[in-house]
């Protein structure tokens, strides 16, 4: 080694050393910034941080719980050295207390009980400093066009928020909490994990079905129906009416299968994206059968027993689809759009880009998947056969629902239930367990197909199936993002904030139309629709009995209040949802478009701000002047083709 040494030139030598020093101080540094980081606390149930005048529940950490024991036990609770709650262990028990800490800045509670005296320190903010992470990160994302450093900048100024403005700390924090927890936490890391993994496998399965020409196949076969862009559109829009269960499932298997029949047709990806969003959440929230039944049933039942109240949930969740306004015109007006051949707004100007230059996307754009690459093209002299792409889709969705119903009949049979029926199955069911199955299913159906047809040598097909695995890495980590920012928001209470302070507004009548406002706000400013009708839900469902009873309301009077207060929590969440850049299923609905996020959003706004006011406007305050939801639905329905007829113009040019 020294031979070769004294071979090399000095400068080379020289800058070698330099290097390594350079390396040796950076290692260095970097574990002193480590070291100077706060050791992450142990799981507690004390708030990452309150806000300032909002209500928060205290829930005593688990060394205080063993005191519990004694239900009898008296048990006082002080902000600040002021008395705010004094009653037993059991109550504290059966219901944490609401606490309400005045000023920003550190607060000391303390509990006394059975001659023990414990402290916790908490410290507070200014609610509006909780609105800031994901207004940076949606702003961040229409602005400078990243979507990955949108969000990383949304998380870390929460993480700063939360941390008392740390700078290097709360950015480490950003992998080894938010990332780290959100993959393998407790409370959702499970289902964050089944969706990466049903969404990879998807992935694979797409990549080896496109090399052995099944793809290919099933657009070959369509294009002899779906000869025109207006039937190309029809035929994807049909598709995710078709595959009704499930979103997830809806918009991977609609973009991924019909996105070389649109680009063949010259129809964009950001009309391709804003179709398969727009027929994704919307029917699968509409649709009884589906994977979203079980979760909005079980949230209005429990928020019925709260109250003591013996309904129905399924009864009243059909009763109220009527008026679910803004899915249904969602659904609606992507038919219109596309029937009449009319868009408007960056819509129009993305469509007529397609048509007459052949570019599906712009030149800026940044797909989020790349499953059209070379690598995954058909092989050649392989003939494309409409089987072999139409088998592994249809095993997914047979075998996704067949599993929501195994999944399902578990649980109800554990649960004491003799026969459950298909809708109890539903209810009861594990989507995310039936998802990785049918995804799993798929791969191998297809990896079958391509083996026993000889259309791909066994090393092709596992080259296959990694190279489409590989193309959704980039919108696994926006997913993964998305997520820990939807954490950021959890930890810093931004819903709380927005619920307290828009709630008091609340009127008997007007309550289903500032839910929706409510619910609009929540879905938008943490990108899910999920967490928006859990956290509604419990809260609406009493407070409408409450405002209602104050009133004098009942009966005929009552009872569209009530649905209609139900389904506006399910419209403001699917609504916000897919205006959110931050929104999961906005994120795969780009993913599986091959579209640029944040062209998809720019697009897709000015459809679904739309849909949204004429859902506000003729929908929710119509409902509250008293007219009957069949009218209103008629109204906005006539109101969306005059906005397509004034304000659209024609896409396609013009036939000679």
């Amino acid at each position: 080694m020294s031979s070769t040494l004294r071979t090399l030139p000095r400068r080379r030598i020289e800058g070698a050393a330099r290097a390594s020093r350079t390396a040796a101080a950076a290692v260095f540094a970097a574990a002193l910034l480590l070291a100077a980081a706060p050791a992450r606390p142990a799981a507690a149930d004390t708030p990452s941080a309150v806000l300032d005048g909002v209500p928060f529940r205290y829930r005593p950490a688990a060394e205080f719980r063993e005191e519990f024991r004694r239900v009898d036990l008296p048990v006082t609770i002080a902000v600040d050295g002021n008395l705010v709650f004094s009653g037993t262990a059991s109550g504290i028990l059966e219901e944490p207390p609401l606490l309400t800490v005045r000023g920003a800045g550190t607060h000391t509670i303390t509990v006394r009980a059975g001659g023990e005296t414990y402290a916790t320190r908490v410290r507070a903010i200014n609610g509006l400093w909780s609105l800031l992470p994901p207004l940076v990160a949606i702003l961040f994302a229409l602005v400078f066009r990243q979507v990955i450093v949108a969000l990383l900048a949304g998380i870390w100024l929460g993480s700063m928020i939360l941390s008392g403005w740390r700078t290097i700390p709360s950015l480490l924090r950003i992998v080894d909490h938010y990332v780290v927890e959100t993959l393998a936490g407790p409370a959702s890391g499970t289902d964050h994990i089944s969706i990466i993994v049903f969404t990879l496998l998807l992935g694979g399965m797409v990549g080896v079905t496109s090399r052995m020409g099944g793809m290919q196949g099933i657009v070959n076969r369509i294009s002899r129906l779906a000869t025109t862009p207006r039937r190309g559109q029809l035929t994807v829009w049909l598709m995710g009416l078709a595959i009704f269960f499930d979103d997830y499932t809806n918009t991977l298997i609609v973009g991924n299968s019909t996105r070389p029949l649109t680009d063949r047709l010259g129809i964009s990806r950001e009309k391709l994206s804003y179709i398969v969003d727009s027929t994704a959440a919307p029917v699968a929230s509409l649709a009884v059968i589906t994977s979203w039944i079980g979760f909005q049933i079980s949230l209005i039942d429990q928020s019925f027993a709260s109250i003591g109240v013996e309904r129905n949930p399924l009864a009243v969740f059909v009763a109220a689809l009527p008026y679910s306004f803004y899915p249904l015109l969602a659904v609606l007006f992507v038919l219109l759009v596309i029937v009449t051949g009319r868009d408007f707004s960056l819509m129009h100007a993305a469509e007529r880009r397609a048509r007459e230059t052949g570019k599906v996307s712009s030149d800026e754009a940044v797909p989020l998947s790349d499953l059209d690459a070379e690598s995954i093209a058909p092989d050649p002299g392989v003939r494309p056969l409409l089987v072999n792409g139409v088998l592994p889709i249809v095993s997914v969705i047979v075998v996704t629902f067949a599993g929501l119903i195994v999944t399902g009949r578990a649980a109800a049979a554990s649960a004491g239930a003799a026969q459950p029926t298909i809708l109890e199955a539903l209810r009861e069911s594990n989507s995310f367990t039936a998802l990785l199955w049918g995804s799993f299913s798929g791969c191998l159906v297809a990896a079958g197909l391509a083996l026993s047809q000889r259309l791909l040598s066994l090393t092709a097909t596992v080259q296959a199936l990694v190279d489409g695995i590989r193309s959704m890495m980039t919108a696994i980590i926006i997913l993964v993002l998305a997520w820990s920012i939807g954490m950021v928001c959890t930890e810093i209470r931004t819903a709380d904030y927005l619920v307290h302070h828009l709630s008091g507004f609340l009127s008997p009548r007007l309550l289903p139309t500032l839910v929706f406002l409510l619910a609009i706000g929540i879905s938008f400013s943490t990108g899910t629709s999920w967490g928006t009708m859990s956290i509604l839900t419990p809260i609406v469902i009493p407070l409408v009995f409450g405002a209602s009873a104050a009133a004098g309301l009942a009966g005929a009077e009552f009872e569209p209040i009530l649905l209609a207060s139900i389904a506006a929590i399910l419209s403001g969440a699917v609504f916000g949802d897919h205006c959110s850049p931050i929104s999961d299923t906005t994120i795969m609905s780009s993913m599986a478009s091959g579209a640029d996020h944040v062209d998809h959003i720019r697009t897709q706004l000015p459809y679904a701000l739309t849909v949204g006011l004429v859902a506000l406007v003729l929908g929710y305050l119509l409902t509250a002047a008293g007219v009957p939801v069949i009218v209103c639905l008629l109204a906005a329905s006539i109101s969306l083709a005059a906005v397509i007829g004034l304000a659209g113009a024609p896409t396609d040019p013009p036939r000679r």
